[in-house]
């Protein structure tokens, strides 16, 4: 595969190590759109994410045949290594997305809006929304928060924007937290998580990331809602679910979280090859004479006639 020629999308592949001929093949080629998503949730099909940054990472996803692809402000932690994801601006997120955006054929792009995009004002909020759509290609945007950001989804879908909501543990609010805490364990909160998502279906959200609650409570507020909810540290009960490209491939560099299955070794297979490199390039064995370009035998002959000592 390069990186400039598409191929068509290969069968599903395993993180187990199962042999691709044993696996369902990827159900649709079709793109995926919002209204297709829905019907996902209609027919109880699972709906698969993932985070991605960048044009060849994206480009995997895609032709694995993932629903969707978010680039998730999380960029500022993995890819920037930031402690939080509330450094990121909006013209870093604004290139990020611009490249997954040409990785991609067959999933769904949303792109996060970051921390300071929308939560000034109500219009900030909908131009910012507005760059991502026209200037990075963004099919739909994700922002954080409940009851609290109705108006703003509603703005947003009056522009014909579709809205991802996210509730839960929201890594923007970190600091009102007190940290990356697990969200809804008491019945107070409870009823306030579950008035949130309905509160966002209402105005007019087409799907809601549930993070960091108890099982329980992401299992209920899926069955509250006629749109699809996507977990992340929120138990196999919701209508699909999100991983962070980076954790799963354990590319990240610090412990996993819970609900992180790492389904690759990919930094370790890099730290390999790296170290491989490094032997051969200092005891001369890279680039070999097979791996280098040649003068033509009449040029050598040439330089021969003059003098030149070759090689």
């Amino acid at each position: 595969m390069s990186l400039t020629t598409f191929s068509p999308l290969p069968e599903t592949r395993s993180g187990t190590g199962a042999p691709t001929s044993d696996l369902p093949k990827t159900p649709s080629l079709s793109k995926v759109t919002v209204p297709s998503l829905l019907e996902k949730k209609l027919l109880r099909q699972p709906i698969s994410v993932v985070t991605a940054y960048d044009y060849a990472s994206a480009r995997l996803v895609d032709e694995a045949g993932l629903d969707i692809v978010l680039v998730g402000d999380s960029l500022a932690m993995v890819m920037q290594g930031h402690e939080n994801t509330l450094a990121i601006t909006m013209e870093e997120m604004l290139l990020y997305v611009r490249g997954v955006r040409r990785a991609l054929r067959r999933a769904l792009l949303i792109a996060d809006m970051p921390f300071g995009s929308y939560q000034i004002d109500d219009r900030e909020g909908v131009v910012n929304a507005v760059r991502f759509v026209k200037e990075a290609g963004a099919e739909a945007v994700k922002i954080e928060g409940g009851l609290s950001r109705c108006s703003l989804v509603r703005r947003l879908c009056d522009a014909e924007i579709p809205v991802m909501g996210h509730i839960g543990l929201t890594p923007q609010s970190v600091h009102r937290m007190g940290g990356y805490k697990v969200q809804g364990k008491t019945i107070d909160a409870l009823e306030q998580l579950r008035a949130d998502a309905l509160a966002l279906e209402a105005a007019g959200c087409f799907s809601i990331v549930l993070e960091g609650v108890p099982r329980e409570l992401a299992g209920m507020i899926t069955r509250d809602l006629r749109i699809p909810t996507i977990g992340i540290g929120a138990g196999p009960d919701c209508d699909g679910q999100v991983l962070v490209l980076h954790d799963m491939m354990t590319m990240s560099f610090s412990a996993p979280a819970k609900f992180v299955r790492r389904y690759a070794d990919v930094a370790s297979l890099m730290r390999d090859a790296l170290v491989t490199y490094k032997h051969d390039v200092e005891s001369r064995t890279f680039p070999s004479d097979e791996e280098s370009y040649h003068l033509s035998r009449e040029t050598r002959e040439l330089l021969a006639e003059k003098g030149a000592v070759i090689g």
